[in-house]
């Protein structure tokens, strides 16, 4: 995996290409990331780094993540990602990464938590079709028959029902980049992103 950055979801809006076409795109404010710890095979097994995002005060932590960090002399973080990667030669403790580790027309997958819908019937989370709404039917929005009564006589894992919709870890692939501001660490991408704005984000180059 290729090294990520975190960042938070702003907003959506619209800009125009060269030949006047709409492009819709997500804005998010990406980094700067710091490198809290860095992880190699001959100590820990496998190649990797953990950056941190978000400065908060100390008392915000337990003492266990204050620990981590103060053992390397890191402002307190909110926010810990690791990332594997194959070689660890050019990266050290305390290194910042920001936006510029990002090129316009790049591609990115971007994941996050999707927007929370709560206790969601079958006609909102997984799009069915409702029920004859005349001629004296009862069946409107429930979900019919949910198994078979002979053998196996059960209702099948995996059954489409009621439940919880949403507030689920989503990525969305290969969303290009359009534009990237260094001076205020803004990430331009086209399409959107999953959550709502706000909402955090790991940022990673598409393989």
């Amino acid at each position: 995996m290729a090294i990520g950055l975190l960042g938070n979801k702003i907003g959506m809006t619209q800009i125009f290409d060269e030949s006047g076409n709409i492009i819709p795109v997500t804005i998010l404010k990406v980094g700067p990331c710091v490198i809290t710890q860095v992880k190699t095979i001959e100590k820990d097994g496998y190649n990797a780094i953990q950056v941190g995002y978000g400065n908060v005060p100390s008392k915000a932590l337990t003492q266990p993540e204050f620990g981590h960090l103060q053992k390397s002399n890191i402002q307190p973080l909110k926010y810990l990602k690791e990332f594997r990667i194959n070689e660890n030669n050019e990266f050290e403790i305390g290194q910042i990464l920001n936006v510029d580790a990002f090129s316009e027309g790049q591609l990115v997958n971007v994941r996050g938590k999707t927007i929370g819908k709560g206790f969601s019937g079958l006609q909102k989370r997984y799009n069915f079709a409702r029920g004859p709404m005349t001629h004296g039917s009862k069946n409107h929005r429930a979900p019919g028959s949910i198994g078979m009564g002979t053998t196996p006589g059960r209702v099948l894992p995996g059954k489409k029902m009621a439940g919880q919709s949403g507030n689920k870890v989503a990525t969305i692939q290969k969303l290009k980049v359009i534009q990237i501001n260094s001076e205020e660490n803004i990430l331009v991408i086209k399409g959107s992103v999953p959550g709502k704005p706000g909402n955090l984000l790991s940022i990673v180059p598409s393989e």
